[in-house]
């Protein structure tokens, strides 16, 4: 599949999650490139949403570029909707995310909203979670910690180099993972001390999957 044929994808998913956004609303805003779809959507249509809560300083300054105000989620009452895209997904909506390194903050947006939809093309939709390495945030001084532990696991974490997350932190793709009960590891894997966020949404999955296709949008 080509760039152009996968940017088609997103874009078809992109628009298609605009349709379920509350006009006037507040709306959580993640991280990647099919959101930049959606950013590009809302831009098109000027006060569809009154403000976004966002994942990422990426994503902050796209949205200030479109002209939409960006504000803390501390400073929202509620978020009725949360949009994002994912490195690989399942028809029971679990989901990794964090290719870009703005997990936690994604997490911490999906948790907060009351919905959250999942835009991706139909290259992410997956049978079983692991072919796309798990990313996990850790504290910097407990990397080695917290790689010796996942290696006793039969894993192979590979620290991101050169890397910071938003919040100061290091990135371990880990790959070799078995994600039989993504929920059962996202818990295991999150009690590791040292460990921030796990790249894993099970616990808390998506509740809509927009998946793009050469056909058009379908919804999972």
């Amino acid at each position: 599949m080509s760039a152009s044929q996968a940017d088609a994808k997103k874009r078809r998913a992109a628009e298609a999650a605009l349709t379920h956004v509350p006009a006037g609303s507040v709306l959580g805003v993640g991280t990647g490139t099919t959101v930049r779809f959606l950013i590009e959507a809302l831009a098109a249509h000027p006060g569809r949403v009154r403000a976004a809560v966002s994942s990422s300083d990426v994503t902050t300054s796209l949205l200030t570029a479109a002209g939409i105000p960006v504000l803390e989620l501390n400073d929202v009452a509620d978020l009725p909707l949360y949009i994002d895209g994912a490195d690989e997904a399942t028809r029971a909506h679990h989901l990794i995310k964090g290719g870009g390194g703005a997990l936690t903050r994604e997490k911490i947006n999906a948790a907060a909203a009351a919905r959250f939809i999942c835009i991706v093309d139909d290259g992410k939709l997956v049978g079983t979670l692991g072919t796309f390495p798990l990313p996990i945030e850790v504290i910097p001084m407990a990397r080695r910690l917290v790689s010796r532990a996942l290696e006793a696991r039969g894993a192979r974490p590979i620290w991101r180099q050169g890397f910071l997350t938003d919040n100061g932190n290091h990135i371990l793709d880990v790959h070799g993972l078995s994600i039989a009960d993504p929920p059962a590891l996202e818990g295991e894997l999150t009690g590791l001390t040292g460990v921030v966020t796990v790249g894993l949404f099970a616990r808390r999955p998506a509740d809509m999957l927009l998946v793009g296709t050469d056909q058009g949008c379908i919804t999972l």
